[in-house]
């Protein structure tokens, strides 16, 4: 997703104004092959090559987790069976062509019980860069191409790289919080830091782009289709959220640029007056710098804090589940719970559905409890 101008110059470009020269200077003629003000470019561009490594990294963990998964070996059905291997888990377990439950807490998914009783925090960052499936990774991918590379071609791959990460951590610290007895993975609290950056930026730099209007509305737009979707079953909307709420955050912080008066003045070319002395930033840049920093202090502090306390931030609050669902005449928001009496013998273990009385064995020795809720919910459904 990508917010454009209806009109050059377009949002984010680095031509937003024309070069500043003193108006009661005599002009000067400018030498052969000398750069005019009009080919004057006031902030760099660079080659974008961590969102793109972001992707491969991306794709390789899946491809990984996939042969981790090793349906055939785990689970009694398969879909895409000729795929051996790579096949998926049934899709009546996961729709969206990927691995088991019990291969993604494996891999390191957000498993809430386990980074609060066990310690293992850093699951709050490699979830990020895991994925369910193959239609969850094509999804994220293709957005991260479109909203990354611009950035990073912006702003440098130092920022949009910590851009990416930290509002990705965000986006887990708030799913931690609200969601815990799912596993979690997935690149969309990044993501959306992502959009929330482009929308700070737009707001810190105000003064420097033109079609600035233009430019907001069509980003707010963007934003809130993009977070409407997470209010539908079985979309996390919580790490949406944190991420959206870190990355405007963060953008305050990373993406500032300096005036252009400023700019101008620093990098006009040879042969033209410079216009008068500006300030690098304006009062306003700095007060939401240290707003920004003091807030994200505050509230990843105040968050981690809370999530390693083991405290379950629904208690807190009686309607933040209807940030991530809304429940409507056709779908409900309660997660279905399945139950199985379970049975482990020394090659084969036993289950029986107690909703539905349906029995089945599966050849497992020591099969463990997220595994076992994986074959329950096929038993069940």
């Amino acid at each position: 997703m990508e917010a454009r101008n209806p009109a050059p110059p377009k949002w984010g470009d680095n031509a937003a104004y024309p070069i500043e020269i003193n108006p009661t200077a005599p002009a000067a003629r400018s030498p052969p092959q000398q750069s005019s003000a009009r080919d004057f470019q006031p902030f760099g561009r660079w080659i974008p090559w961590l969102v793109p490594s972001f992707v491969v990294a991306n794709v390789v963990l899946f491809i990984v987790t996939m042969y981790v998964n090793d349906c055939p070996k785990n689970s009694p059905s398969c879909f895409a069976g000729f795929l051996g291997r790579f096949s998926f888990q049934p899709l009546k377990e996961n729709p969206l062509l990927g691995p088991s439950s019990s291969t993604l807490e494996k891999m390191g998914g957000l498993d809430v019980p386990k980074v609060v009783n066990e310690h293992q925090g850093w699951r709050l960052v490699v979830c990020i860069w895991l994925h369910a499936g193959v239609i969850h990774i094509l999804a994220n991918m293709l957005s991260l191409l479109f909203i990354g590379i611009r950035l990073e071609q912006e702003f440098g791959f130092v920022r949009i790289g910590l851009l990416y990460v930290i509002s990705g951590l965000g986006g887990s610290l708030m799913s931690a919080l609200f969601s815990q007895t799912t596993i979690g993975v997935g690149a969309s609290g990044a993501l959306f830091g992502l959009l929330g950056g482009m929308l700070s930026e737009l707001i810190m730099n105000w003064t420097i782009y033109a079609n600035k209007f233009a430019a907001l509305l069509t980003l707010l737009l963007v934003i809130a289709i993009n977070l409407a979707v997470g209010i539908l079953p079985h979309v996390d909307n919580y790490a949406h959220i944190g991420g959206f709420i870190t990355g405007f955050l963060l953008g305050f912080v990373v993406l500032i640029r300096p005036q252009f008066g400023w700019v101008s003045r620093k990098n006009a070319p040879l042969g033209y007056p410079a216009g008068p002395v500006k300030r690098k930033h304006k009062v306003y840049q700095y007060i939401l710098w240290i707003s920004a920093v003091i807030l994200l202090v505050f509230g990843f502090t105040v968050a981690l804090i809370m999530l390693f306390r083991g405290i379950n931030a629904n208690d807190h609050c009686s309607w933040c589940h209807y940030l991530s669902c809304v429940p409507t005449s056709k779908w409900s928001c309660k997660p279905k719970v399945h139950y199985c009496s379970a049975s482990q013998g020394a090659t084969l273990l036993n289950l029986t559905c107690q909703g539905n009385g349906k029995n089945q064995s599966y050849p497992l020795s020591n099969a463990t409890e997220i595994q076992i809720q994986d074959l329950c919910r096929q038993l069940c459904t």
